[in-house]
């Protein structure tokens, strides 16, 4: 089932305690552009379509990484996207955004989303790898 974009940057806002809608969709929109660029195939396909549809090309749309991110520099290369923002802020909007995208995905979907990611990316997402 795909989320109402409302209801989606609704719960980016209360998570990252926006002041506005327009800060939740600026860091949705660059943290899914670059989370775009680490997923391939169906696993990208389908988290696509339980995200509104904005969002849905962005992701399938990504920035270009020629390599992927460990967590830490996914959270720096947010903060260079994102103007004014620190790793600490960034932290913070990927935070927002990832714990969004894993209550959208389900269980299942996130867990094949975080097999094609570095380690460590399970708590951005706010969920624990099972060892």
């Amino acid at each position: 089932m795909t989320l109402r974009r409302e209801a989606f940057l609704g719960h980016v806002t209360e998570r990252g305690k926006y002041d506005t809608p327009e800060e939740a969709e600026r860091a949705a929109r660059v943290v899914l552009a670059l989370l775009g660029a680490h997923l391939v195939g169906g696993v990208r396909a389908r988290l696509a379509a339980r995200l509104p549809e904005d969002f849905a090309l962005i992701l399938l749309n990504p920035l270009q990484s020629a390599e992927p991110l460990s967590p830490e520099r996914f959270v720096r290369a947010t903060a260079a996207w994102i103007e004014g923002a620190t790793e600490q802020t960034a932290t913070w909007d990927v935070s927002a955004v990832l714990s969004t995208v894993a209550d959208t995905a389900g269980d299942d979907l996130l867990k094949e989303i975080l097999l094609q990611l570095p380690a460590g990316y399970d708590l951005l997402f706010g969920h624990t790898r099972p060892t």
